[in-house]
């Protein structure tokens, strides 16, 4: 089992807590090694569908890099899949939440904006302090933030490092719902069901299409991309699976291949 994060399987659903709430869950290299095993793990197991990232205790989501680590001179490594083994992560095509329970600063940010659907408690703040203390976002949030939101409202974001609450982050677009505290995983496990009633395929092509379509400078070429999950949903069984259902007014049972 992982020492600095906790894991949990429900059905098709992996939760993953961040766990080191005496430092705001900040990251060293040993979790983001941890975190990049789990979401390999995640990536390759037909039986998982869905991923929820959050954090422990009731203050933060994650604080970014544990500065206190970097600053006692210890050798920083990260694995190819970048911070918390997700923000250089391109060949996952599984949907995932961030429930963000608290602050996420700095590379906390930068996994939520990893991340595909962000559910954010009331209290939430998001920032990217990092020129505060000589650093830049360069784990994706320089990248990330102005393709989510508008470009002026992302740089001024980025120059001040200011704090960002919840509502606002709603009110820009890189937050999806805002809700109370109190109600954050039940809203979460709101959406994670919405996504369980699509065909799991179908959720992979899509992300892949919209993620791979935004490197692609023409419309026509984007839709005309050789996707290989558009190409494994059209031979699937789910494919068949659907009409079938609809036809024949049920519930449809996705396999997933």
């Amino acid at each position: 089992m992982p020492e600095f994060i906790d894991i949990e399987r429900d059905g098709r659903v992996l939760k993953i807590t961040l766990n080191r709430p005496k430092l705001l869950n900040a990251l060293h290299p040993p979790a983001h090694h941890e975190l990049g095993k789990v979401f390999d793990d995640f990536e390759s197991d037909p039986e998982l569908w869905v991923a929820v990232i959050t954090g422990t205790g009731e203050r933060a989501f994650c604080a970014g890099n544990d500065l206190k680590f970097q600053a006692a001179n210890e050798r920083l490594s990260m694995p190819e899949s970048g911070f918390a083994g997700l923000t250089n992560r391109v060949s996952n095509h599984k949907p995932i939440i961030a429930a963000v329970n608290g602050l996420a600063m700095g590379g906390g940010f930068e996994i939520v904006l990893a991340c595909d659907l962000v559910i954010a408690a009331e209290d939430a703040i998001f920032a990217l302090p990092e020129p505060k203390v000589g650093l830049a976002a360069i784990a994706g949030g320089l990248h990330r933030l102005p393709r989510q939101i508008p470009l002026k409202h992302a740089l001024g974001m980025i120059l001040t490092g200011r704090r960002v609450p919840a509502a606002e982050g709603k009110e820009l677009g890189f937050v999806n719902e805002v809700v109370p505290r109190a109600d954050l995983m039940q809203e979460v496990q709101r959406w994670v069901d919405m996504i369980l009633e699509c065909a799991p395929l179908s959720i992979r092509a899509s992300k892949q299409s919209v993620m791979g379509g935004l490197d692609i400078a023409s419309l026509t070429d984007a839709m005309n991309a050789p996707f290989d999950q558009l190409r494994a949903m059209v031979k699937s069984q789910d494919f068949r699976e659907g009409p079938q259902a609809f036809v024949e007014k049920r519930k449809p049972n996705w396999q997933g291949k």
